[in-house]
């Protein structure tokens, strides 16, 4: 599309309580280098090559770019301040895009995420409006009632991931409605203004880094990888 820019917002607030570590997940070490510079590189290296906007709690700013100088990362993005919730991160990264744009939602903890799974969900999303990253439960789901739980039917569960990818419009429009607590994910979010939530198919190995086991699992999916 003419005139259309790409973009990544990638949202880096966790706080590495779970990971039992002195610094937030992103910032970990993950094959020698800390885990959000793998995530950014895998969008800078994709054929997409979105402009990179990586939004960070205010407060580890300049650790970051003491990171950037340790590391020799040069690849470009601009920084923003993140916000109380989620919600108010990508409130905050969609305030410069200012132009016709594409505009990826990642979460900095996904660093294994294919190229391949990026570039085709920015090109869903240019066809149709949006492109959510999801795969299908592999396990049985059960459901918590009052009375006890319910079996649901796996091949209708989808477990959603990120890169989360929409229209530059649609989000404006989703990211102006004031937050609620069921905004877990951008797709609630836009789904809530109206707009149906198009799946484009995942990887398990897009894992979200979360306890410390998973940073050895993304260890060695990044090392098959190369």
């Amino acid at each position: 599309m003419p005139g259309v820019k790409y973009y990544a917002i990638i949202v880096a607030g966790g706080s590495g309580s779970r990971m039992h570590a002195d610094v937030p997940k992103q910032f970990m070490l993950l094959n020698g280098r800390p885990v959000l510079m793998h995530t950014i590189e895998a969008f800078h290296s994709s054929a997409s090559a979105p402009e990179i906007v990586l939004v960070l709690n205010e407060a580890f700013h300049q650790y970051w770019k003491e990171l950037c100088a340790e590391y020799t990362f040069s690849i470009p993005h601009q920084l923003v301040k993140g916000g109380e919730q989620r919600f108010h991160s990508v409130q905050n990264g969609l305030e410069d895009i200012t132009e016709p744009a594409i505009v990826a939602i990642h979460d900095a903890v996904r660093p294994c995420i294919s190229l391949q799974i990026i570039d085709s969900a920015y090109k869903q999303a240019e066809e149709t409006g949006n492109a959510v990253v999801a795969v299908k439960s592999r396990d049985s789901i059960r459901q918590g009632t009052k009375t006890g739980t319910v079996s649901l039917n796996r091949d209708e569960i989808y477990l959603i991931q990120t890169p989360q990818v929409f229209k530059i419009e649609i989000l404006n429009k989703a990211y102006g409605q004031e937050y609620r607590s069921e905004f877990t994910d951008d797709a609630a979010v836009v789904e809530s203004s109206g707009v149906k939530i198009l799946l484009i198919e995942g990887d398990t190995r897009n894992l979200k880094i979360t306890y410390p086991e998973d940073i050895l699992v993304a260890q060695t999916y990044l090392r098959s990888k190369k």
